[in-house]
């Protein structure tokens, strides 16, 4: 939020939206509420013009098709899609924008630094540099064509990468290699030979 506020709002176009869980329906996320209250008072803090333009939404989880269908509503009509996060696992958001066909921002960490990779979106190598997040958002909205072209080829890179067909493919690969390999004992190296009790060897 500060990031847009300080970097984009002054020269740039465009809105911010923050889109979340509402805080009220996740029970294992007890900081949420409190995260959401943070948000809450940076955003009353800041000057009317950036705070016109930057959004603080909390989505229902009391129906889950509703709300799937909330959050591929923002995703398919945002320009861009941002994910920085100080740590992270495998971003999910990631890659559903980038199925979406839209360039993503994220941060260099975790599993995000394989899913965005070079010529699908736009790696931040330190997410706490909020010039470099900013640059990087005006980058792309003054440029439609670069955004749409990082678009299509994030698209591309997870229907060849992410999807579950593909992962079944490649066990299935896997699997078949390992079945042309014959560990039947017959074909195990010999091993030394010992005598027998009460015998002696020749």
């Amino acid at each position: 939020m500060r990031g847009f506020a300080d970097h984009v709002v002054p020269g740039g176009p465009g809105y911010l939206m923050l889109a979340g869980p509402a805080v009220t329906g996740v029970s294992d996320d007890p900081e949420g509420a409190a995260v959401y209250g943070e948000c809450l008072l940076q955003w009353r803090d800041l000057p009317s013009a950036a705070r016109s333009r930057i959004l603080l939404v909390t989505l229902p989880l009391d129906d889950v098709d509703e709300n799937a269908a909330m959050v591929n509503a923002l995703q398919r009509d945002a320009t861009i899609i941002a994910q920085k996060s100080l740590a992270e696992g495998f971003g999910l958001t990631v890659s559903e924008g980038m199925w979406k066909g839209r360039p993503v921002i994220g941060s260099a960490v975790g599993g995000i630094i394989d899913q965005i990779a070079d010529g699908t979106g736009i790696l931040l190598p330190d997410p706490a540099d909020l010039k470099a997040f900013g640059q990087a958002v005006r980058l792309l909205l003054a440029d439609p064509a670069e955004a749409t072209r990082l678009g299509l080829a994030a698209h591309a890179y997870v229907r060849e990468n992410y999807l579950g067909d593909i992962h079944l493919m490649r066990y299935a690969r896997l699997l078949g290699t390992l079945s042309l390999e014959d560990l039947s004992p017959r074909h195990r190296p010999p091993t030394a030979r010992t005598a027998a009790p009460g015998r002696k060897s020749r």
